[in-house]
């Protein structure tokens, strides 16, 4: 097997306006280099100043350079049968196929990404930028920012990264898709055309009908390995049926979690497994002793009329979070049903509980602790806006929930966040019409408790 170690210099800005201006390869047979091509481009553009300052190549030096499809050849023949290596492989893989593309031939080739595979089976590192990383390992980097010296210092780490592991290294290498197992309608040129964000992709057939829909914090890289999937019989049936993809990038991971739990209820795809009705199986009960005290106990949602203070997915998810409210507001574990016993609880018997459970605390001061502690985990009456990114830099999103309920989201200009709260309503002009939008948002906001929350 043979690899080709590949680094670019580019015009710089965004990938899809960028233009190669170097280029340079090694080719590799997994012990040591044995070929190597290389050479200035003329992008055909004027290069910016600061590119220049950062690479040293400038519009006098590729003037008279050949055009890009000029070696177009000489890249594809060079790269051919061989594993596409890069430090940051998106980068590099990205640009090239970009310019391949504009001459009409799509260049694939499976790909390794040096960055991730040193993550791994060099661990412990404090930068795996590739400056770095040659001074860890005592690789001599001459030429930095220069495709010659940045891809010969690539392929000595991808060296060390053989003769550290190669078994592991290998199953790093990223197969690329294959057009002929994809349905013929769709159009594989526009794939890359989706972003890599946070988001919602639906999957339709050639008659379209919805048939499948997912969420992905990287919609593109989430829709490859569909297309890639044809190991499974359930995903290599679903990949010959997807004619036209669509997507929606949400910024948010909430929101695409509300649109995907809705659309499915709405079309039911049939690749999609039905969604139940959302219910906690487990929750918070209260209640008020003989004594006056007021007591928690966590029992099964199913076997009570009354709903629990909050509920949970398993018992498990129960006790720890009930564990951490009675170390936060100092209640006792045997009122909580967590220390089963005919006298003091264990918190008791290290000075961490105020002696409730043997009535050495009175009822009245130990209630008014239970009551802090039941305001603080349900937000029945809570009103407040939770802010996530946007859909793209300078907007966030916000969603609304008051008393308790999702109202809607919708997205704003950054500098509008800062801005006066009263205004922030204004933009919510997306509702979510699902019963189970609470439930989601009490999962959510659980599992995520550096949420960005503006109570008003």
């Amino acid at each position: 097997m043979h690899y080709v170690i590949i680094d670019i210099e580019t015009t710089g800005g965004s990938p899809k306006s960028s233009k190669i201006t170097e280029i340079a390869i090694y080719k590799h047979d997994g012990i040591s280099i044995i070929d190597q091509y290389e050479t200035l481009i003329d992008p055909e553009m004027p290069i910016p100043q600061f590119i220049v300052n950062l690479t040293g190549i400038s519009d006098a030096m590729v003037k008279g350079a050949p055009k890009f499809y000029e070696v177009a050849k000489k890249i594809v023949e060079f790269t051919e049968d061989c594993i596409f290596v890069a430090h940051n492989v998106n980068f590099d893989y990205g640009i090239i196929r970009q310019e391949f593309r504009k001459l009409g031939f799509d260049y694939r080739r499976q790909h390794l990404c040096t960055v991730i595979a040193s993550r791994k089976i060099l661990p412990g590192l404090e930068s795996y930028s590739l400056g770095k990383l040659s001074r860890n390992l005592g690789i001599e980097l001459i030429g930095r920012h220069r495709a010659g010296g940045d891809a010969f210092a690539t392929a000595k780490l991808f060296t060390i990264l053989k003769e550290t592991d190669a078994i592991d290294l290998d199953t790093f290498v990223q197969d690329d898709l294959n057009p002929r197992i994809l349905h013929p309608n769709l159009d594989i040129a526009e794939l890359d055309e989706i972003p890599d964000k946070t988001g919602v992709y639906k999957f339709y057939n050639e008659f379209n009908q919805l048939i499948f829909v997912g969420r992905s914090k990287y919609v593109r890289r989430r829709i490859e390995q569909h297309l890639k999937n044809s190991k499974s019989v359930k995903g290599a049936k679903l990949i010959k049926e997807i004619s036209r993809i669509e997507y929606e990038i949400t910024g948010s991971d909430f929101i695409s979690i509300l649109i995907e739990s809705n659309l499915i209820k709405i079309h039911i795809p049939i690749y999609n497994p039905p969604i139940k009705k959302i219910r906690f199986s487990h929750g918070i009960f209260q209640y008020f002793d003989e004594r006056g005290y007021h007591r928690l106990f966590i029992g099964l949602t199913s076997k009570f009329i009354d709903p629990p203070l909050v509920g949970f997915n398993s018992k498990k998810d129960a006790i720890s979070f009930l564990e951490g409210k009675i170390e936060e507001f100092e209640l006792c574990q045997k009122l909580s049903d967590l220390y089963p016993s005919n006298s003091s609880c264990f918190q008791y018997t290290v000075n961490e509980c105020k002696g409730a459970c043997i009535q050495q605390e009175s009822f009245e001061f130990y209630n008014l602790r239970v009551n802090d502690m039941i305001k603080n985990i349900t937000s029945n009456n809570e009103s407040f806006y939770i802010i996530e990114n946007g859909r793209q830099k300078g907007e966030k999103s916000i969603l609304l929930v008051e008393n308790g309920s999702l109202v809607g989201y919708g997205f704003v200009p950054f500098h509008v966040q800062f801005s006066s709260i009263d205004k922030w309503r204004d933009q919510i002009d997306k509702v979510i019409e699902s019963n189970d939008s609470d439930t989601l948002l009490i999962q959510y906001i659980r599992s995520n408790p550096s949420l960005n929350i503006v109570r008003f």
